[in-house]
């Protein structure tokens, strides 16, 4: 079944991203990322920006973490933050320039702290971070040519990394031995992570099978669900997903069906519950005390309440989508206070959001909390 949770407000954005739908493609980033130009820096901004409305009002930082003049910045993708309150950044990067860090982190101040992650340029996309006995670990997905994901330290030591699950029977041989850059729904993509309760864990093939992976608390495959198809247990590109364990709900998977447009919701066992529409290419989720967001390429970031119902639309500038041609890589166009292609967003311990957009120069925004 398709349940329609949208508030008036969300039927009123949702009209925008129908205006504006088709400047931005369904297709993969990787693919629209072909021909961009040299990449440039953008500047920092510290603005006496408001957007939101209500109680989920923030003020507007942009270029908020600022790299060493030795690295650039090369097509952020995803983010994470630890307990102390570090911010993880995590770019594609370009397959050509080896020697250079996929992985930033920052202090909470914004201030740059290490870089590493060198055997993922090109191919850098999630990146979590979770406790384990007391222990935080990273988990980074990485696709295009890489085509592996891996457990690491905070520091970037590698604990393991993993290629495409063959006994899963979906893969074309030679999948996990020897990674090309070559798309199709029998080739290993991951995007992105969710963690299970038993220290297992669920991985979104979102580029390649549309298959959602789940492995025990070993590393170790056992089962998937999903794949390509129109819908209802089917996606066309799981990006994102996560665990939805917010109060009064019973806990569940909810999976970023992108190119549909919609979100869709799972039991814990991956049997399909309902579908939620009304989003402009949502790519990934996080969930804070009551509040689930979902960062949309589409340019905006939707906020909802444990009822699924929107409290607030962040940033969103659909229309300018079609006003500007090839927006994401004229950083001199964008607009103080709208986002252009929000990537990824995660939530701090305060309540706090930091937003990764997919543009050309990179482009990672802090939403402080009025």
């Amino acid at each position: 079944m398709t349940s329609n949770k949208s508030s008036r407000r969300q039927f009123l954005a949702t009209s925008a991203a129908v205006a504006g739908a088709s400047l931005v493609s369904s297709v993969s980033g990787a693919s629209l990322l072909k021909g961009a130009p040299a990449v440039v820096t953008p500047s920092r901004t510290f603005s006496e920006i408001v957007i939101g409305e209500g109680d989920y009002r923030y003020r507007v930082h942009h270029g908020f973490p600022q790299l060493p003049a030795e690295y650039s910045w090369q097509t952020t993708h995803n983010v994470a933050v630890d307990k102390a309150g570090n911010l993880y950044v995590i770019h594609e990067g370009r397959e050509e320039l080896k020697d250079h860090p996929s992985i930033f982190v920052f202090d909470s101040a914004g201030k740059f702290i290490r870089a590493f992650g060198n055997q993922f340029q090109g191919g850098g996309h999630g990146i979590e971070v979770r406790e384990e006995g007391g222990e935080e670990f990273l988990y980074v997905a990485a696709y295009q040519q890489v085509k592996a994901f891996a457990k690491m330290s905070l520091t970037g030591d590698v604990v393991w990394t993993k290629h495409a699950p063959m006994e899963s029977m979906v893969y074309a041989e030679g999948e996990d031995t020897n990674p090309q850059k070559v798309w199709g729904r029998d080739r290993f993509m991951p995007t992105n992570f969710a963690f299970l309760d038993d220290g297992g864990f669920l991985l979104a093939d979102g580029y390649g099978s549309f298959k959602i992976h789940r492995y025990d608390k070993d590393a170790k495959w056992v089962s998937c669900f999903g794949g390509a198809g129109d819908g209802q247990g089917t996606f066309n590109t799981a990006h994102g997903l996560w665990i939805d364990k917010r109060p009064g709900r019973t806990p569940s998977i909810v999976v970023t069906d992108r190119a549909h447009d919609t979100l869709q919701y799972f039991t814990m066992d991956g049997v399909y519950i309902e579908t939620l529409t009304g989003y402009g290419l949502p790519a990934n989720i996080d969930t804070w005390q009551n509040l689930m967001m979902v960062p949309e390429l589409k340019a905006q970031v939707t906020l909802l309440d444990e009822k699924n119902q929107v409290v607030a639309r962040l940033g969103s500038a659909v229309a300018r989508l079609n006003e500007v041609k090839d927006l994401r890589v004229k950083p001199d166009q964008w607009t103080e206070g709208q986002f252009v292609h929000p990537h990824d967003a995660c939530f701090a311990a305060n309540g706090d959001i930091f937003v990764a957009e997919w543009v050309g120069t990179g482009r990672v925004t802090k939403l402080e909390r009025v």
